[in-house]
């Protein structure tokens, strides 16, 4: 069974723009994936449909074979539950300490005490950022605040992580050293969208490539295919 499923899906906005048209692909567990394309092709749209901060037009989106469809408001926050998001523009929140800030889906999942704690400073360890636990995001730059906004989305271990722009702060070292955190979720179970402009990673690591052009898939690059 898919872990995510695009079936004929489309998405338009009010006053007539198309963001998605007819976009159909799936991914299987433990599947990573890029999406590119121009800015304003779709691939922030084609994510925000996942989490279920907006909802297609048209079609289909299925997470662990369940129709997002039937998900209503109050089934949002258990939806997200399994949806890790690293947002471009990190939505952190600020009177909380680092730590607080990625322990959050934890701490909302009930996770024992002692467990948050261990996995909080393990991933936190795993983007560079141990010895900051206790400071605020304002006194954070912003390639750190990133780096806060991708371990709170994969503390949890969810079921589908999206990520827009992961790297678009980062340093290429840096970088690197984020999109092969991303490449490790998969042995977990977790399937891993990135939403990247860095063709330089995204042909490095020799992933799967959906291309978008104008809201529509005109690419699904598999790089084994070509080998």
């Amino acid at each position: 069974m898919s872990q995510l499923r695009f079936e004929h899906v489309s998405k338009r906005y009010p006053g007539g723009h198309e963001a998605l048209v007819d976009v159909g692909f799936s991914m299987e567990e433990g599947e990573m994936l890029f999406v590119t394309g121009h800015s304003g092709a779709g691939k922030s749209t084609l994510l925000r449909l996942i989490h279920l901060s907006e909802r297609p037009t048209r079609g289909a989106v299925f997470v662990g074979g369940r129709n997002l469809a039937t998900v209503r408001r109050r089934g949002l926050p258990q939806h997200r539950r399994q949806v890790g998001v690293v947002f471009q523009d990190h939505r952190l929140l600020m009177d909380r300490s680092v730590f607080d800030n990625v322990a959050l889906p934890l701490v909302i999942a009930g996770v024992a005490r002692a467990e948050i704690a261990k996995r909080v400073r393990v991933v936190l360890d795993k983007v560079g950022l141990g010895g900051r636990e206790r400071a605020l995001p304002m006194a954070l730059s912003s390639g750190e605040q990133q780096r806060v906004g991708i371990a709170r989305a994969v503390v949890a271990r969810p079921r589908v992580l999206v990520a827009d722009e992961p790297t678009g702060n980062l340093d290429p070292q840096l970088a690197a050293e984020i999109m092969e955190l991303f490449t490790e979720l998969p042995a977990q179970g977790t399937c891993v969208l990135v939403a990247s402009h860095d063709l330089h990673q995204v042909r490095r690591l020799k992933k799967r490539v959906l291309v978008l052009e104008h809201g529509r898939l005109i690419d699904d690059f598999r790089p084994e295919a070509a080998a």
